[in-house]
């Protein structure tokens, strides 16, 4: 599963497993730069879109700017962990191909108050299984990590899998893997 391909890598699996919570984080957290709680410097979560749009392209573009909001704007709980973000640039806007589908991919840079800010980036891509209900793949950076270069995102997304497909277990969603 996730948590065994990452094991030793400095990542983990949360234990809690409630849909607005990372797939993955980076094991050691540190104090927010602008907040009172705990921030992790690697987040990847999947989700399946939920909305009726199918649009890979549409999908992502709208997903980028929750993913960021939610990761260094204002989390879930209120609270302005980083300063919240004062500008954000586009680095790459793109289709790509996830496990032989078209998915689209959004990165974006973003500069907060505190702290170094990061980088987010949403693919969304169909699902091989069931409704084919597309299924969204989050990864958030903080900038200047040495362990978290923009190269590894590439690294992990090429490695994204939609479930089903050969060689992962069934289900819906996606298996993550570098």
């Amino acid at each position: 599963g996730l948590g065994d391909v990452y094991k030793g890598r400095g990542w983990e699996k949360p234990r809690s497993s409630s849909s607005d919570v990372p797939t993955i984080r980076t094991v050691q957290s540190y104090d927010c730069p602008g907040g009172s709680s705990f921030c992790y410097h690697g987040t990847v979560t999947t989700h399946t879109a939920r909305s009726a749009e199918t649009d890979p392209k549409a999908l992502a573009e709208a997903d980028i700017t929750t993913a960021a909001d939610l990761a260094y704007e204002e989390d879930s709980l209120g609270r302005r962990n980083h300063g919240g973000i004062t500008s954000h640039k586009v680095l790459r806007a793109e289709q790509l191909s996830v496990a032989g589908r078209v998915g689209y991919l959004v990165r974006w840079q973003v500069t907060t108050g505190k702290g170094p800010g990061g980088y987010v980036q949403s693919v969304a891509f169909p699902s091989s299984v069931g409704s084919g209900t597309p299924v969204i793949v989050r990864l958030v950076f903080d900038a200047d990590v040495a362990e978290l270069p923009l190269s590894l995102m590439d690294t992990i997304t090429r490695g994204v899998r939609p479930l089903g497909d050969d060689g992962t277990s069934g289900g819906v969603g996606a298996s993550i893997s570098p």
